[in-house]
């Protein structure tokens, strides 16, 4: 009976010490709110961030006026990056970031992507055939009244003289990467996305670039929120400023910005 009893404190024992290393588990050094674009990026920043001094950031991926709106909603981020300026000037205005943290991590490039193997020509020009390259299907795209790649990819679309014919045949995604995959899957035959999305999915092919004149600058700001208190915060942006940070960026289709 004693020796049974023993047992079940033993047991008893371990199962708290296991609740209590989750939970000291579930304090990041830095909680990072990131645009869904800079996925491939981050986690390999991340990653060699945590190689080098043993932190780790967690990072959350949405939409840029998702995660927005939740740090708008108290939500304990210590970073967010935004893939327009739109969406941080947005926290700035209600004072949810510190304005001196406040820079341009890196660009990008807008492209229109189909499943890999497409036989298709594509010359991205004024008036381009956009909607007979559809054919009977739908062209993927973020949101295009509120999410930063929607947004670039509509003025593109305008600037060029084609919105008018494609956007009753829009299938408008939650995000980029949502985008990205309706492509990848076939469920759609064309998207609008970054070059960084097509960069890191093999299964879609580049079909050409949106000249950079058709749409404003892609530009991706960073700053610490209002609330953080951690040191890591900065830590975290001073290891994405690195020449190790910035190989990996140019890797994943980011461009540097002038």
């Amino acid at each position: 009976m004693q020796s049974a009893l023993r047992l079940c404190a033993a047991l008893l024992a371990l199962i708290c010490a296991g609740d209590l290393r989750p939970a000291r588990a579930g304090h990041p050094d830095v909680l990072v709110f990131a645009a869904a674009s800079l996925k491939s990026a981050l986690d390999e920043i991340n990653a060699q961030w945590h190689g080098r001094t043993g932190k780790r950031a967690t990072i959350s991926y949405a939409s840029s006026p998702a995660l927005a709106k939740q740090i708008e909603q108290g939500a304990p981020a210590d970073l967010f990056i935004s893939a327009d300026e739109d969406w941080m000037d947005y926290l700035a205005e209600r004072k949810l970031i510190r304005p001196e943290t406040r820079s341009d991590l890196v660009g990008n490039r807008l492209v229109l992507v189909s499943s890999q193997g497409s036989d298709l020509q594509v010359n991205i020009a004024p008036g381009f055939p956009l909607l007979s390259l559809l054919g009977n299907g739908r062209l993927a795209m973020a949101n295009t009244e509120a999410v930063p790649a929607g947004k670039y990819g509509r003025a593109a679309l305008e600037a060029l003289g084609v919105w008018e014919s494609v956007k009753g045949s829009i299938a408008q995604a939650e995000n980029v990467r949502a985008a990205l995959l309706m492509v990848s899957r076939g469920e759609a035959p064309l998207g609008i996305v970054y070059e960084s999305d097509a960069v890191s999915d093999p299964t879609v092919s580049r079909l050409g670039t949106f000249p950079e004149s058709t749409h404003p600058r892609i530009a991706y700001p960073i700053a610490v929120t209002a609330d953080s208190t951690k040191p890591a915060a900065f830590a975290f942006i001073e290891m994405l400023k690195t020449p190790e940070a910035r190989a990996i960026f140019e890797k994943q289709g980011f461009t540097k910005l002038n």
